[in-house]
């Protein structure tokens, strides 16, 4: 068996975004963290699995965001607080093939969270805004979905602020959740 040699392989570049407030970089080692602690808040994990997540777990979310880049050529960024220099959250778009019905594979899932400390400020609608831009030039399909908590209110209005529409729910991981979808319109 062949190894890969990590020095003649293609270098990894994330494309760097930046908002009046936000950094959307790449996922450092250094985040890792603050994206333990921002996964063990119960204001941040009340949506997403009800129950904290460990640090081997947030590990393997980060190294996914990294590979998702590498296997698609799109991804989640970090989100950096431009004042503090901080690790915040992540947005993006991923595809993890999830077992759902209707199925969503090989559709670009958008995805954000951000530290609950941060919330109202108006960080997430910048952070999809760069994000959706970038999307909307460089996909490879004009369609992307989402899926959100049914009592997450605040998501599904950000959702929905960037033109998702619901069009199924389903069933998953033991819980229901809202799918929703948008198309970017072909100007």
């Amino acid at each position: 068996m062949q190894l890969l040699n990590l020095l003649d392989a293609p270098t990894l570049t994330v494309p760097q975004l930046e908002t009046p407030d936000l950094i959307l970089r790449g996922p450092r080692i250094d985040d890792l963290p603050e994206a333990v602690a921002m996964h063990q808040e119960p204001d941040f994990y009340r949506f997403l699995g009800g129950k904290p997540h460990s640090e081997e777990d947030v590990w393997r979310r980060m190294l996914s965001h990294t590979g998702h880049w590498a296997m698609l050529g799109y991804g989640s960024w970090a989100i950096e607080e431009k004042a503090t220099g901080r690790f915040v959250g992540t947005v993006g778009f991923f595809d993890v093939q999830r077992d759902l019905t209707p199925s969503i594979k090989g559709v670009p899932e958008a995805g954000w969270v951000l530290a609950p400390r941060l919330h109202g400020r108006g960080y997430a609608s910048q952070a999809l805004t760069a994000a959706h831009t970038w999307a909307d030039e460089h996909l490879p399909t004009p369609r992307t979905v989402c899926i959100i908590d049914p009592d997450n209110a605040a998501s599904l209005r950000l959702a929905h602020k960037f033109g998702y529409r619901e069009f199924a729910r389903s069933p998953y991981h033991e819980a229901d959740i809202v799918l929703l979808e948008r198309v970017r319109s072909e100007q």
